[in-house]
């Protein structure tokens, strides 16, 4: 059995970010497991320009944003194995896992970063109509083919699901020729990010069609048509408001899905409405020394932000490394209320805290000219103005320590208020 201080499953974003953190935090001996055959993560297929505004104050396309810490890991000497599967999280800190020139191999770790990312839903998890035939892909997928394989998936093409991977791929698959007829979205309003739809679709008028759904895919061996409907307040489809499209292609942009296979198998109870792990402010599980950070803990818009929970991720598996966590003293749990779905971290034990608390959160439906009201059991801590929320947008708010030392209260509370 090899024995490390860190190990790190999944070496995309976030697993390098904590990685990287972890090694400057006084953590020598590190190692980043990754399953594909390269570091790097998704951020290698996405081609698009868009990262590293927060983190590096430039705009950079995915593998330039994963090079730079590809680049810096190595300059680190930290240890990674690739083409690496992790089969199995024990309680107690050790993993199995499985290569071709391991063989079976077992590892015994201080700590555990979990940063397996997330997967996209596919076709059978929404249950589309219609027969099963070639031409129907995830996004994500079709990303890939295109980007990374050099095969071209399709010439006309619709989306179903207004994530942001479904917006990027509308204009990745028209700047490579392709006719994208249309993308659907069966709540009224989209899952992406405004940017996303501005840049994606209004800048090469491609139709977005809100509270509509696929009915029915045509073809027995390749997709030869796609019929949608507009939608009740049910997601029923509405008789009547049936377009039909001759097309070759139907690209699924339905919603991730954290990896957390491993995450339950370690033992961590999961969140319902993230589906991860809950953490607390160090971004530690429910496990003694298991940690977690990125997508697997909940979908993120932004990779910066994946970055920044990553290293605070990096930071907290270090101090624990190091015997400097606080595992008592004062602590709250974190409640969503009215309008919001979920906040991250659900725990905070504020002796851990180093300068601000970082909270994220979703909320259910599209607001304007609201306000969110973050109170510490009856006590109102802050209100935060806010002339636009939704759901295709994570909220990031800070709050500094020396708001919350001193106070004694059981939940710190975030909801939404309509203005008066």
């Amino acid at each position: 059995m090899e024995n490390y201080d860190l190990v790190v499953i999944g070496g995309g974003p976030a697993g390098l970010a904590a990685a990287i953190e972890a090694r400057k935090n006084g953590v020598e001996k590190i190692l980043v497991i990754e399953r594909d055959r390269e570091l790097g993560g998704i951020l290698q297929q996405c081609i698009h320009n868009g990262f590293g505004l927060h983190v590096f104050n430039e705009e950079l396309s995915g593998p330039e944003y994963a090079g730079r810490f590809i680049t810096e890991l190595m300059s680190m000497d930290i240890e990674y194995k690739l083409d690496t599967m992790v089969l199995d999280v024990t309680d107690d800190k050790v993993i199995h896992a499985i290569n071709q020139q391991d063989g079976y191999i077992t590892i015994q770790a201080k700590a555990v970063i979990l940063s397996m990312g997330c997967r996209e839903r596919t076709a059978g998890a929404i249950n589309i109509p219609g027969t099963r035939p070639s031409g129907v892909f995830t996004a994500g997928t079709a990303q890939r083919f295109i980007n990374m394989e050099g095969y071209m998936v399709g010439k006309r093409v619709v989306i179903l699901g207004s994530g942001d991977i479904g917006l990027i791929m509308a204009r990745r698959m028209t700047l490579e020729g392709a006719k994208v007829l249309a993308v659907v979205e069966v709540l009224p309003y989209s899952g992406g990010l405004t940017r996303n739809i501005v840049q994606c679709l209004d800048d090469f008028d491609i139709p977005l069609y809100l509270s509509h759904t696929v009915i029915d895919v045509k073809g027995n061996k390749r997709v030869e048509g796609v019929t949608i409907a507009e939608v009740d307040e049910n997601r029923k489809p509405i008789p009547g408001t049936e377009i039909s499209y001759d097309c070759d292609t139907l690209l699924l942009s339905v919603g991730l899905i954290p990896e957390n296979e491993l995450t339950a198998q370690a033992g961590a109870q999961l969140d319902p409405h993230t589906n991860g792990p809950f953490v607390n402010e160090s971004m530690e599980t429910s496990r003694d020394g298991i940690f977690a950070c990125g997508n697997v803990v909940h979908v993120h818009d932004l990779v910066d932000f994946v970055t920044e929970e990553s290293r605070r991720a990096g930071r907290g598996a270090a101090r624990y490394i190091q015997n400097k966590l606080v595992s008592n003293g004062q602590a709250f749990k974190t409640k969503p209320l009215n309008g919001v779905s979920y906040i991250v971290p659900q725990t905070v034990r504020i002796e851990n805290v180093e300068k601000n608390l970082d909270l994220f959160l979703r909320v259910r439906k599209v607001y304007k000219n609201v306000k969110l009201v973050i109170k510490g059991d009856d006590e109102v801590i802050k209100e935060i103005k806010k002339r636009n929320l939704a759901p295709g947008e994570m909220e990031h708010l800070t709050l500094p320590v020396n708001s919350l030392t001193g106070k004694s209260f059981e939940y710190l509370t975030i909801e939404v208020k309509e203005e008066a």
